[in-house]
């Protein structure tokens, strides 16, 4: 107890008061002003009240938009007229809690049913709201169901905060606000946190109560399983949402709704359109940037936010190849606000107490009300029907006896007399009397004596389907079930929430999170396509391709390694494999036409062509490239690491390298053949490798105006095939079908290098160079520009024959790559230039 001493001091109202000083103790002063001001808070300012789910500042405002007429077929006023009213007339609490209510009842985000229908900027889950005086607000058609038949004496009225109004200490609520709704609010001691629900799963619950007063928790779960939140998403684990629905305490936790699609032709995203109750999309990117900035979450590329007010929420964050998408949306989960726990606290009045509700007695408090509601509405209605067939009673009785009436009321001194005498002479009531002399005389005529005998007969009709409901409880539950199955057909709408067991919840950590480094193959095709596959298994050679499924390179590495693209111009581009799409397992040799143009992962200068692949294993015995201009270099498998375009070969003016092969082993040929049909085979171990700024050594001797057409490695131990197609030089490109020749490998020989190889065709009349050539393992595919499948001519045994003419022109010729024991394999003419590539 504290020894101290509060002075009160009187102030004089003579000149002969005396000061006068009253001891108080401080701490029972405090005691009692801290108990006033607990009760004020948790009685007019944060708790609502279980009837009609409203706290007193909503109650007021709607009841005061009602008041002025705010209904939704009329227009939007500005809101800092309805706060002014509402300040003015019932809540002397501050313009700033009565607009923030206000603006809480008009939000959908916040509201699973909203109150009132805002014009202008309400804010969203991370902005506040412009000031009252930029807004607009009415009443929506949900709020008319409030304060519905509230001038009926449906509810008690009590004075305002200096008697000079009276406000409803309810409203009427013709539907389960407070659980459609929830609520939230923090008092002295207490809280509540009460989460919004399906408005037909609600009503459907209560109409059950209302037909089996004892039904239990089980039966009415079965109408409303779970909370539905007006943002959607998902609710986790369903056990919390039972203990509340049973206790009135619980906990669940919700999850943003999050697809995983296709964002680029190259990368995967997480599409998130839903987020967690009261979770704005600022916070959720904030949240990610500062993880990412962190080093705390890896594996996301970029993060755009595409919300707009037609598609509404719409965030994508793209995922960087070689992530697992599902794994990062599980760390997503597990460290933003994606995923968040919304505590269940049922704290309503209850008869001007705090009590803790669980589903059912939540559900029990609004039908004994909505029963009341409807009573006191009948009740007052029949009253209403009573005195009015009381008149229409006095009115039939004065157009019977018209001619008497109008002497009476002729022959009298004044109106008391005339009413006096009319209630003696025909017996009638003062309120009949008056309301006789008050009426017109046009009224009184026989036309409407047939519409007081069709009122009266109504009136009499209404009051005794009135006092039927009045007298039978079960005829009042009824009626009390059917209004509010009405409400529910008229504005109920579909779950947006989705209800999961725990049983389905990813476990963080149980997807890895980066793909696996395991081996693949890297393939380009002769339309300038790339992709890997799915394993390192061989190529079959045995299955029918498809549209553009002409290899030109096959490279081994794995899925997190990088390969080299080779172009015509001598330099080498690195290429991270993970960043390649995968072909599907299913296809066997795998189709191309999954692939993506090379053009998406080089940028080449004009007229310059992808031509191969190169591994940048630093172990193997390298890359071998051959020039136009005959030159031959084997480059040292030494490439700086901190550099992603070098140079490999140092080319002469005029020259471009027309062909780019890994060699696997040095015991492969190396194989060049030229225009004028010249074919020099010798072995890899016959070129010394050289540095990248080297130029390489003569690789074959060319005759004037000869060129290289083709150049690549071939393994002598294996059935190979040569392939050469004539034609002429005045040709256009890609028009001549020519003639093609198909001969064994194994009929050239070997010569040395810088020599000039033997003859591989005879040109017959109208030709006079090799427009295409290919060696490599049998069997041979072609194909044409079109994808076309192309039928080759039979295997010839002269090696300098001449060719077969074909059917259509040819574009590419491959084989049967990656057989075992062969790392990569040319095929064809070389890859189209980067438009052509990308038009393909």
């Amino acid at each position: 107890m504290f020894d101290m001493a509060r002075r009160t001091t009187t102030p004089p109202q003579d000149e002969d008061f005396e000061e006068r000083i009253v001891d108080v103790d401080v701490s029972t002063e405090m005691r009692t002003s801290f108990l006033e001001y607990a009760y004020s808070v948790i009685y007019q300012r944060a708790l609502p009240d279980a009837r009609d789910g409203l706290k007193p500042v909503q109650r007021r405002i709607l009841y005061s938009m009602s008041e002025m007429g705010l209904r939704p077929d009329r227009g939007h006023v500005k809101s800092s007229r309805v706060v002014g009213d509402v300040m003015g007339k019932l809540h002397p609490h501050g313009d700033t809690a009565i607009y923030d209510a206000l603006v809480r009842m008009a939000q959908p985000f916040s509201m699973r049913l909203p109150l009132v229908d805002g014009h202008g900027n309400f804010g969203s889950p991370d902005d506040l709201p412009a000031a009252m005086r930029y807004t607009e607000a009415r009443l929506a058609p949900a709020a008319m169901l409030m304060v519905q038949s509230i001038d009926e004496e449906t509810v008690d009225f009590k004075p305002n905060y200096d008697g000079q109004e009276t406000e409803p200490t309810v409203l009427p609520s013709a539907f389960p606000n407070l659980l459609v709704n929830g609520a939230a609010g923090i008092a002295v001691g207490m809280a509540t946190n009460m989460a919004p629900h399906n408005l037909v799963e609600v009503i459907a619950a209560a109409r059950h109560l209302i037909k089996n007063p004892n039904a239990s928790l089980d039966e009415l779960m079965r109408f409303v399983p779970g909370p539905d939140l007006p943002t959607g998403g998902s609710i986790i684990g369903l056990s919390g949402v039972r203990d509340a629905y049973e206790t009135g305490r619980g906990t669940f936790r919700m999850r943003a709704k999050a697809t995983i699609e296709q964002v680029t032709p190259r990368r995967k995203g997480i599409i998130v359109t839903e987020l967690p109750f009261n979770v704005g999309p600022e916070r959720v990117i904030t949240k990610i940037k500062e993880l990412v900035t962190s080093k705390r979450l890896s594996g996301i590329s970029d993060l755009k936010d595409l919300t707009d007010r037609h598609k509404g929420l719409r965030l994508v964050i793209e995922i960087k190849n070689g992530f697992v998408p599902e794994a990062v949306l599980a760390e997503l989960y597990r460290l933003t606000p994606m995923e968040e726990t919304f505590g269940i606290n049922n704290v309503a009045l209850v008869d001007g107490q705090p009590r803790t509700l669980g589903l059912k007695e939540l559900l029990q408090v609004y039908v004994d009300h909505r029963i009341e509601v409807v009573r006191r509405r009948s009740t007052y209605r029949r009253r209403k029907r009573e005195d009015r067939l009381h008149l229409v009673d006095g009115l039939i009785v004065a157009l019977l006896n018209i001619d008497e009436v109008i002497q009476v009321i002729r022959s009298s001194e004044d109106s008391a007399e005339a009413r006096t005498r009319l209630m003696q002479i025909f017996e009638l009531s003062e309120i009949q009397a008056n309301y006789i002399l008050d009426t017109p005389l046009r009224r009184l005529t026989r036309y409407d004596k047939l519409e007081l005998d069709r009122e009266r007969q109504t009136l009499q009709d209404e009051i005794a389907e009135l006092s039927a409901i009045l007298a039978s409880e079960d005829r009042l539950r009824r009626v009390v079930s059917a209004e509010l199955a009405e409400v529910s057909k008229t504005y109920g709408t579909p779950r947006r929430t989705v209800l999961l067991e725990g049983g389905v919840v990813t476990t963080p950590g149980a997807i890895p999170l980066e793909v696996a480094d395991d081996p693949c193959l890297v393939l380009l095709s002769s339309t300038g396509l790339l992709a890997r596959t799915g394993d390192a298994s061989p190529l079959g050679a045995g299955d029918e391709r498809s549209a553009h499924d002409v290899l030109v390179s096959v490279v081994r590495s794995t899925v997190r390694g990088e390969v080299g693209v080779v172009t015509s111009a001598g330099r080498l581009i690195r290429v991270s494999v993970v960043d390649l799409p995968t072909l599907p397992p299913s296809a066997s040799p795998p189709s191309l036409s999954g692939g993506h143009p090379v053009s998406e992962y080089v940028t080449l200068n004009a007229g310059e062509s992808v031509v191969g692949l190169g591994s940048l294993d630093p172990e193997g015995p390298g890359l071998a490239l051959g020039t136009a201009q005959g030159m031959v270099k084997r480059v040292v498998p030494e490439y700086p690491a901190n550099r992603n375009d070098f140079e490999v070969i140092g080319l002469k003016p005029g020259d471009s390298v027309v062909g780019a092969v890994e060699l696997s082993s040095e015991d492969h040929d190396l194989v060049f053949i030229a225009s004028d049909a010249q074919l020099l085979r010798y072995s890899a171990s016959s070129v010394r490798p050289q540095g990248r700024p080297a130029g390489g050594m003569s690789g074959i001797r060319l005759d004037g105006g000869a060129k290289v057409i083709w150049f690549g490695a071939v393994d002598p131990a294996c059935e190979a095939r040569v392939v050469t197609i004539a034609g002429s030089a005045t040709a256009l490109p890609g028009t001549e079908a020519g003639g093609a020749k198909v001969s064994d490998y194994a009929e050239y020989p070997p010569k040395g290098r810088a020599t000039g190889g033997v003859r591989a065709q005879r040109f017959l009349k109208g030709e006079d160079l090799l427009i295409l050539a290919w060696a490599g393992p049998a069997p041979i595919k072609a194909v044409s520009s079109t994808g076309k499948p192309v039928e080759l001519p039979a295997e010839l045994g002269r090696r300098d024959g001449s060719g077969v003419r074909l059917d259509a022109p040819v574009a590419a010729v491959g084989g049967a790559l990656g057989s075992a024991g062969d790392s990569s394999e040319p095929a064809g003419d070389p890859p189209a230039t980067d438009d052509e590539a990308g038009e393909a």
